[in-house]
């Protein structure tokens, strides 16, 4: 067990029947952070925070947790607290008693469960909402509520499993803060399921990006956003333009365009982000400017998605992210000539 580590995952594989939904993953996550697993449905991160919460049986490979192998331990005698999609609070229960749970199961005093519940009550926004039963509160208020009673016996570890999925939008951005200042303020170590890459990547100190039952790369969130270590990673995280294009004699050729580059001459694609090809002015006699005309404008409110496309480019078509206020500034519209820049140590060749 490394000492730096509060949770160490070694060789986790997993299995149903001939389907392998986890090829030996090796984790570890140190004391207080936030770790985000991210990726697509069916790519494996749901069935690896279940076997950290012993809810399911890994086929092979060992978790140790605070320097103690909870490998085969069942999820009574882990230490952690847990929070899923979808709410499962007790219908019946009224809130304080839903919070209460894990506390009466432990045999607590009944003065410290009152003193606790009302104390985590006010902590997730919600003081005076004690007597009130699940029903009556919004699926934000449940989800709170949720937080609180995973909580409770003040665990070591918070799982979140894809916690946010079953609130609106607005909910959803106004809960992620929430509970990004609330594990802060308590310095939980949390792990927090989820395939909204925008929600991984403002809450976490670290993602881990899981595809098919491996992991394609572990970063903080800068990282798997600017230095994606693989095609899957830079197509799942963010938006981007992929473009086929030829290496040979140290430069990316794409269309009428040379690129400095480095590697072997051979067949690539180059990925590069919408912010990443500048339409601001730009000096004469730069060999990476080219002339592009709007094909089409997707508003978004302080942002559009301006799709152009170049002679320079042959029939490749690119994507750029500009203001409302450029667009207005420069009385662009579809149809309209646009210079712009590729950034040549943006792009990433794979």
């Amino acid at each position: 067990m490394n000492p730096e580590l509060f949770l160490d995952l070694r060789g986790i594989r997993k299995e149903f029947g001939s389907f392998t939904a986890l090829h030996g993953i090796d984790l570890g996550i140190r004391k207080g952070e936030f770790v985000c697993f991210l990726g697509p449905s069916g790519c494996g991160k749901t069935t690896l925070l279940r076997i950290i919460a012993g809810l399911e049986t890994q086929t092979a490979g060992e978790i140790w947790q605070g320097g103690r192998d909870i490998s085969l331990l069942p999820p009574a005698q882990r230490d952690y607290g847990i929070v899923f999609q979808s709410y499962a609070l007790f219908p019946n229960l009224s809130v304080a008693d839903n919070v209460a749970y894990g506390l009466v199961n432990r045999k607590t005093p009944k003065a410290e469960i009152k003193q606790r519940v009302t104390e985590l009550v006010k902590l997730v926004g919600l003081p005076g909402s004690e007597s009130k039963y699940p029903s009556q509160l919004s699926g934000g208020q449940q989800q709170r509520i949720a937080l609180a009673r995973a909580l409770a016996t003040r665990p070591g570890l918070l799982l979140l499993d894809e916690p946010l999925s079953a609130l609106d939008a607005l909910e959803r951005v106004r809960l992620r803060s929430e509970i990004r200042a609330l594990q802060q303020t308590l310095g939980v170590t949390t792990i927090m399921v989820t395939h909204d890459q925008e929600e991984a990547l403002s809450v976490a100190d670290r993602i881990v990006v899981m595809n098919h039952g491996v992991i394609e790369q572990v970063g903080t969130p800068m990282d798997i956003y600017r230095e994606p270590a693989s095609p899957f990673v830079a197509d799942f995280v963010g938006k981007v333009n992929v473009l086929p294009v030829q290496v040979a004699g140290g430069h990316i050729h794409v269309g009428s365009l040379r690129i400095p580059c480095t590697g072997d001459d051979r067949q690539a694609r180059i990925y590069l982000r919408p912010e990443d090809v500048l339409a601001r002015p730009i000096a004469d006699g730069d060999a990476h400017v080219f002339d592009a005309s709007i094909e089409k404008i997707d508003f978004l409110g302080s942002y559009c998605h301006v799709h152009v496309a170049s002679p320079a480019l042959d029939t490749n078509k690119l994507t750029v992210y500009l203001s409302l206020n450029f667009l207005s500034e420069q009385a662009l519209a579809v149809g309209s000539p646009l210079k712009l820049r590729l950034v040549p140590e943006r792009i990433k060749v794979f």
